[in-house]
């Protein structure tokens, strides 16, 4: 026997109505009814029924569930004077107070129906039949389940038991049964008429059974509203508001706290009277601190309306640091933070140096993209440094919440502002710089887009009047200096993107690492270690050979990771007293780092006709790309593995239909596709790759194939293709073209029409490579293919018809 009882928050089982035996034992409930996928605490009274808890957890936890007809609690209960329809349910969660009462947490499985009682000295048990739903939907379903969303929505709005969330989570039930039983669990109606609907197996009539009864609550609720507002207008208002402060006066005297609350009001009243606030912030000020001064200091509300204040009055409204203009040394701090990234470094001192000569300006917001660790994020602390403003950063990987940007109302327990209030608050001034991390890591759900919500923050014309829906008044962020960062730029939404000036960060020469390895990371890593300056020592070979052999990224996180990895191996020698000091050169480089982990030589795999190295853009930088063709007897067609995508698998389809259209001019024998498969592979077959950059790798490795001509050494290439055989332009031309001169490429075949992105390649990039912009595919071939020998031109295969025979013979000459 149990009844209603209170327990903590559970986690929802998902229970295959395939495991409940035909045979379980019988709970008898009073006074309340458990739903299917329902979950409902219960407190247990009786013995009997503990020991049979007991029992039921030993086993597999599933018991039924019945409510009893009386809804009162007797000491022994008959097969009569129960229903014959229950709910199989699973214990999941049992509690034991030192009182010795148990609490348990059922929750519903499906509904069943008693075929048999079984005897047991100290409960029922009973042979029963599972009643399922079905899921078929007809329109009049829909319908009955639409407009019962529409009452339901109107009867949370209107009852105080019931919490808003609710009817958020009815809007996402989709089976009709599992909704009807929702409403109904949560519905304030007797036990007999919510054991109807328990009994009611067909989900359409159920769903007009719980539609009847929300119309009665509704009816109910509207009554009580319209009595309620008779009454208060029929009381005076001058009268209620006396009637109201001298029983307030008086409750608080008897509970002794009169003096607590005066002093939270007077000490808030003594902060506003120090800042200068805007008139919208003083005026909700104001109000809200004439409700804190009416309310109990024991109220829930009075912690609302104090939070509040707390924030209004710690916020820095009017507070902001001076910024430095000495455009030198702003570009000593970051030529001292940052080697490199020449492009970046100028847009900032232009930043500057607008900001120098007209401080009220409004200037972009500046996006940093480019691969991982190419230091977008430690520019924006070196601008504040150069500035003199405090830093803030925000994480925005993974935010998924609207609510993270703009706050929850206050109407919320635990609201807050969103984040951009809170690093203001953090940063104490009204001008930091704000840096927004990973900007194309934002995401969107039911709960809003916060990208939309950064629509406001990051635009000039519109963040000087920012609203959050904590704080409910306008906060300015004209003067805050908003830096974004971002790996790609195509998952940005393009309103968000219109709002910022990118800057691109490329990624590293192995000369440009080298230097940072000996400015920046080794210096780092050393006294992160604990070592000193002459306990370690890395030559430049084998910081090379470690750039080389250990790495292959845009970027430097890889880099620093080996040298960190070296410096504990130096430090663990000279702890344990093996050596003083250590000289890191290329032959011991394997001792601290294991075995070379990239093969510094790629191009060395090509080595057969079939095989092309195209060039990848990826959102870590550029990257090899390898394409494998071969080809087999049958006629079966093209068969294509690697986890292409559906673009990647119709630039194939294009290469294919190129060639064989251009059979006679390739030398192909016109048979050669009747009698031959041919299978297209590109390694790495466990990483998706798309994209149309890969056309003219796959023509080249057909017809290297085909022809049995192999691609010359050291070559990559990219490009888009038509079926006219033309070379169209591709993105990520500048990171395909420094992975290209990492892997040690020397010659790159290219759209010419791609030509202008090599403006900010870095010259001696440029100088090691041998760059061909081409506008036809047959330009490509005759560039790629290796060149056919004496006999192989002489042994050319040409068909003749003989005119006399009347056949087609074939003839070599």
């Amino acid at each position: 026997m149990t009844k209603f009882g209170d327990m903590k928050t559970h986690q929802f089982i998902d229970v295959d109505p395939k495991r409940v035996p035909s045979k379980i034992p019988i709970l008898p409930l009073y006074d309340v009814v458990l739903f299917p996928k329902m979950v409902l605490p219960l407190l247990v009274v009786k013995e009997e029924s503990k020991a049979l808890i007991k029992e039921v957890l030993d086993a597999d936890g599933i018991l039924g569930v019945l409510v009893a007809k009386e809804s009162e609690l007797v000491d022994t209960y008959t097969v009569k004077d129960l229903y014959d329809v229950g709910t199989v349910a699973i214990i999941i969660k049992v509690e034991t107070a030192d009182t010795g009462e148990t609490q348990i947490m059922l929750q519903g499985i499906s509904r069943f129906k008693i075929e048999n009682y079984v005897a047991d000295s100290h409960y029922f048990s009973t042979e029963m039949t599972m009643v399922e739903d079905s899921v078929k939907t007809d329109k009049e379903t829909k319908a009955l389940m639409s407009n019962i969303l529409k009452l339901y929505d109107k009867l949370v709005t209107l009852s105080p038991t019931l919490p808003d969330e609710i009817a958020g989570m009815a809007n996402t039930i989709e089976e009709p049964g599992i909704l009807a039983d929702m409403i109904a669990s949560t519905i304030n109606c007797s036990c007999e008429e919510k054991q109807e609907i328990l009994q009611t197996f067909n989900p359409k009539k159920r769903l007009k059974k719980v539609t009847k009864l929300i119309n009665y609550q509704l009816e109910v609720l509207e009554m009580g509203t319209k009595i309620q507002s008779q009454v208060q207008e029929d009381i005076g208002n001058k009268q209620r508001e006396y009637y109201l402060r001298e029983q307030l006066k008086a409750i608080r005297e008897e509970l002794g706290e009169a003096e607590d609350a005066e002093s939270d009001v007077d000490e808030y009243r003594e902060r506003l009277a120090k800042m200068k606030l805007p008139k919208e912030a003083e005026k909700e000020a104001e109000r809200e601190l004439k409700r804190l001064s009416r309310m109990p200091s024991s109220s829930s509300e009075y912690t609302v309306a104090s939070t509040y204040l707390d924030w209004i009055t710690t916020l820095p409204w009017d507070k902001k640091t001076l910024d430095k203009h000495n455009i030198k040394d702003a570009k000593k701090i970051l030529d001292d933070d940052h080697f490199g990234l020449d492009k970046a470094k100028k847009r900032i001192i232009e930043y500057l140096a607008v900001r120098k000569l007209k401080p009220d300006s409004k200037g972009p917001i500046l996006c940093f993209s480019g691969p991982p660790g190419t230091g977008k994020t430690s520019l924006g602390k070196s601008i504040a440094k150069s500035l003199g403003r405090e830093y803030v950063r925000l994480a925005l990987g993974g935010v998924r919440d609207e609510a993270e940007i703009r706050g929850h109302r206050r109407t919320y327990v635990g609201a807050l502002p969103g984040r951009i209030i809170q690093g203001i608050r953090r940063a104490e001034t009204k001008n930091p710089v704000f840096v927004l991390d990973e900007i194309d890591k934002v995401g969107n759900s039911y709960q809003g887009d916060p990208s939309s919500a950064l629509l406001e923050v990051l635009d000039p014309e519109q963040n000087f009047s920012f609203s959050d829906h904590y704080l409910d008044v306008p906060f300015d962020l004209s003067e805050v200096m908003f830096l974004t960062t971002a790996n790609v730029l195509h998952t940005i939404p393009s309103a968000l993107r219109d709002r910022m000036e990118v800057i691109e960060l490329l990624g590293y020469t192995e000369d440009e690492k080298v230097k940072i390895t000996k400015k920046y990371l080794i210096p780092r890593q050393r006294r992160a270690h604990g070592l000193m300056a002459n306990q370690i020592a890395i030559t430049t070979g084998a910081i090379k050979h470690i750039i080389s052999g250990y790495t292959r990224e845009a970027g430097l996180r890889n880099l620093e990771r080996e040298i960190a990895a070296i410096c504990r191996g130096v430090a663990s020698k000279i702890a344990e007293g093996l050596k003083e000091s250590v000289s890191i050169k290329v032959m011991n480089v394997a001792k601290f780092l294991g075995p070379v982990k990239a093969i510094p030589e790629m191009s060395e795999r090509i080595v057969i006709p079939g095989v092309v190295m195209g060039l990848a853009w990826t959102p870590a930088g550029g990257d090899l790309l390898f394409i494998e063709a071969t080809a087999m007897a049958g006629n079966q067609g093209l068969l294509l593995t690697g986890q292409l995508g559906s673009v990647m698998k119709e630039s194939v389809q294009t290469a294919l239909s190129f060639i064989r259209t251009h059979a006679i001019e390739l030398d192909i024998p016109e048979d050669y596709f009747k009698k031959h498969d041919i299978h297209v592979h590109v390694p790495q077959g466990a990483i998706p790759k798309d994209g149309p950059s890969a056309g003219v790798t796959m023509l080249t490795a057909l017809t290297s194939l085909i022809t049995n001509r192999k691609v010359i050494k050291k070559l990559a290439m990219t490009g888009e293709i038509t079926l006219r055989g033309q070379v169209l332009p591709v993105g990520g031309v500048k990171e395909k073209i420094l992975a290209a001169h990492r892997s040690g490429i020397k010659v790159i075949i290219m759209p010419k029409t791609n030509q202008n992105d090599l403006d900010e390649i870095p010259k001696k990039v440029l100088k090691a490579l041998n760059i061909h912009f081409v506008e036809r595919m047959s330009d490509v071939l005759k560039l790629a293919l290796e060149k056919r020998n004496g006999k192989e031109r002489r042994a050319k295969n040409i068909y003749m018809t003989d005119e006399k025979r009347g056949s087609t013979r074939r003839t070599t000459v």
